[in-house]
């Protein structure tokens, strides 16, 4: 059985990929992506609040004009 571990990285991996980082994006440029990021994971738990407290806490009855007779009848007529 293979087992892939995710986010399994040593201090040399985080390094290494931090200088990647820098290099691609410049020192100036990364503050102001990680401050976009943090708006957008802020944004996102505030909707994900709201939303929750949309949901009614009980169970209203839907009133139906049509009900459904759930009754079972023998329906068996000898022909």
């Amino acid at each position: 059985m293979i087992t892939i571990t995710i986010l399994s990285l040593s201090w040399q991996h985080i390094l290494i990929i931090a200088l990647i980082l820098i290099l691609l994006f410049g020192g100036k440029k990364i503050p102001e992506l990680m401050r976009g990021m943090g708006s957008g994971i802020k944004e996102f738990k505030d909707a994900v609040k709201e939303d929750e407290n949309k949901k009614p806490t009980t169970e209203q009855p839907v009133n139906n004009p049509n009900p459904v007779n759930n009754t079972t009848e023998n329906t068996n007529n000898p022909s």
